[in-house]
């Protein structure tokens, strides 16, 4: 268990220490706060370098507004970057 003090879960230097000693390339993001934590998690694994799988379907926001806004910009902004896809999709992926 790796604690999680600020709004990215990268903010402890102890899980991209984890993540870079087990080989881990690709970092797979579900969460609350579509537009706070999630983002900031997002933005900190870019510049990592890991590649980001988020779960669109796995993610929440006390924002509609803000939520939704984020999802566009994943969609637009952020695509080469960031891969969106739903939980069944990513069950596929995994069972291939």
């Amino acid at each position: 268990m790796i604690d999680k003090p600020a709004y990215s879960a990268f903010s402890n230097p102890a899980l991209a220490s984890l993540l870079v000693d087990k080989n881990v390339g690709t970092v797979v993001i579900s969460g609350a706060e579509t537009d706070v934590c999630v983002l900031s998690t997002v933005l900190s694994a870019v510049d990592l370098g890991f590649r980001i799988v988020i779960i669109e379907d796995a993610l929440c926001s006390s924002s509609d507004v803000g939520h939704d806004a984020l999802m566009t910009m994943y969609r637009t902004r952020f695509h080469g970057q960031v891969d969106l896809m739903t939980a069944e999709e990513l069950t596929e992926v995994w069972r291939e």
